[in-house]
């Protein structure tokens, strides 16, 4: 999503009160007593310690250390400043400046997101600042330049005889053959399209529909109630009717921007529940929502910080419970587990760490090396937050499971501003490729990065690829599967034109766009 994400969001957690939010049997501590020590040590005599062991200590309160060198000094101006909202210093704006009005200022105020009072003495927060800006270098490092080579070698590019000005499409999803769900936020449409781009049936849909969860013996949307970043709870989970007349079905409400989520028996009970991730702004949650025979379900805190991204429901360790494992952005970013302890209790445990400078955009399970355990491919591209610049660790990277759901990253492709990355034997030809759309490629160097697909040419070595007309769409969103009902694999593409990087691309665009395109799959033609 194009969600304005703050980097620090949570710093202040190191001082102030968000830290201890949520449910206490998810709350970690420091993992050894020698690091609390060192950390009491140094909130004890603040000023007498160099600016580097300020910054580590008070900057890791709940994520990962950011060094100085992931961005560039003329971004750490645009960023610290919000660093020190956090902490109580409103050196460039007001408190209540940043805290909106209604419901969503309420939700903001009861997290004690932004203290009335400073929590770190004025000194050691320009003492912190200096250094970054300092440190940061005035340009980051040029990401290496590939080759990407234009015409795809198995598919067939299909879309619609006209282009559309200012689509913004949240979701495309195939249903199955000749069928497929696509959002537009910006009409506030939700609409069934056949393979001739034909609308089959289509609904209203407020702010969006992001996400559809086909069940058991229902389908589940998952509306993200307003696309602009807010607190507000306007969210909402509906069940569409499986026959004309029946009615549609609220059976979750109240949500902050959920962007994202997965049914499965959790508690053992047979029936399906839900795993909610609502991204929100300042604040948001990961929860599982408990269905009772009823059809009514009780929601449970997993995690309550913003950022959730992705989750996904999972017996991870092959016990009979289903676990749950998530991404989170927004400041923490990472990917945590939730262990299934049973009577509807989970352990997290954090099992991958990303910088906040990331940009943490989407990940899923896939087995790579043919072991049985799922291992991840995961994409690091949002770059949202200030106007966009390249960074060289932007990209998709795959970590192989080591078979205790312990990850270790064995492959990393650069590709500029990644938002979602699906891994497939596209070809059939018995190895894994990979299709990846950017919402934030380069577009003056290299706007072909777009659409990327990587063909396997077997042990990991990828030839990319794309088709002409990539840059006339602005992906942001994309499904895999068989449209055709011929075996293999295609892929949608969904086009957004919104930002805030105004490049030569979207004076092309605002005369009118491929709103999306069928890639067809001809391999097994």
């Amino acid at each position: 999503m194009l969600i304005v994400r703050y980097f620090f969001a949570l710093t202040l957690i190191v001082l102030g009160q968000a830290c201890n939010s949520g449910d206490p049997q998810n709350q970690k501590k420091d993992k050894t007593s020698s690091t609390a020590s060192i950390k009491k040590e140094v909130l004890q005599n603040p000023l007498e310690k160099p600016a580097n062991v300020l910054a580590r200590t008070y900057c890791t309160g709940c994520h990962l250390y950011p060094e100085p060198q992931l961005l560039d000094k003329a971004t750490w101006e645009t960023v610290l400043p919000r660093m020190g909202h956090f902490f109580g210093i409103y050196a460039d704006t007001t408190r209540a400046g940043l805290i909106e009005g209604g419901r969503a200022g309420e939700i903001v105020e009861r997290g004690n997101i932004f203290p009335k009072d400073p929590t770190i003495d004025t000194l050691i927060f320009n003492k912190i600042k200096a250094f970054y800006l300092d440190e940061a270098p005035a340009q980051l490092p040029e990401a290496s330049t590939k080759e990407i080579k234009e015409g795809l070698s198995y598919f067939k590019l299909h879309k619609p005889a006209s282009k559309t000005k200012n689509p913004m499409h949240l979701m495309v999803k195939i249903i199955g053959k000749n069928q497929w769900y696509i959002s537009d936020v910006g009409r506030s449409s939700f609409a069934i399209m056949d393979n001739q781009f034909k609308v089959q049936r289509t609904a209203s849909s407020p702010e969006g529909t992001v996400w559809v969860h086909q069940g058991n013996e229902h389908t589940f949307a998952l509306v993200i109630g307003t696309f602009n970043p807010t607190d507000m709870d306007l969210g909402f989970v509906m069940r569409l009717p499986n026959a004309p007349g029946e009615p549609t079905k609220i059976i979750a409400k109240n949500l902050q921007r959920p962007v994202h989520m997965d049914m499965g028996d959790l508690d053992g009970d047979g029936l399906e529940d839900m795993v909610i991730a609502e991204y929100g702004k300042n604040t948001g949650s990961l929860a599982w929502w408990k269905q009772d025979p009823s059809g009514n379900f009780q929601k449970f805190m997993l995690r309550n910080k913003p950022g959730a991204t992705k989750a996904y429901i999972r017996d991870l360790n092959n016990n009979g419970k289903k676990d749950i494992i998530a991404l989170f952005g927004q400041g923490d970013e990472g990917i945590f587990v939730y262990h299934n302890q049973g009577n509807g209790k989970f352990a997290e445990e954090p099992v991958l760490r990303f910088p906040p400078t990331y940009g943490s955009s989407y990940f899923e399970l896939f087995d790579f090396n043919g072991d049985g355990k799922e291992d991840i491919i995961y994409t690091a591209g949002d770059n949202a937050d200030y106007d966009p610049i390249v960074k060289a660790y932007h990209g998709i990277r795959i970590f192989l499971n080591d078979g205790t759901n312990h990850f270790k990253e064995t492959f990393f492709y650069p590709l500029n501003g990644a938002y979602k990355a699906v891994a497939s034997d596209f070809d059939n030809d018995g190895d894994i490729d990979i299709a990846a759309i950017s919402f934030f490629p380069d577009y003056e160097k290299s706007p072909e990065e777009s659409f990327v697909f990587l063909e396997n040419k077997g042990e990991m070595n990828f030839e990319a690829q794309t088709f002409p007309e990539s840059s006339d769409g602005r992906w942001m969103a994309m499904d895999v599967g068989d449209m055709d009902g011929d075996g293999d694999q295609d892929i949608l593409l969904g086009s957004m034109i919104f930002g805030t990087d105004h490049t030569r691309f979207f004076e092309k665009w605002s005369a009118g766009t491929l709103p999306f395109v069928w890639l067809e799959n001809t391999s097994n033609k």
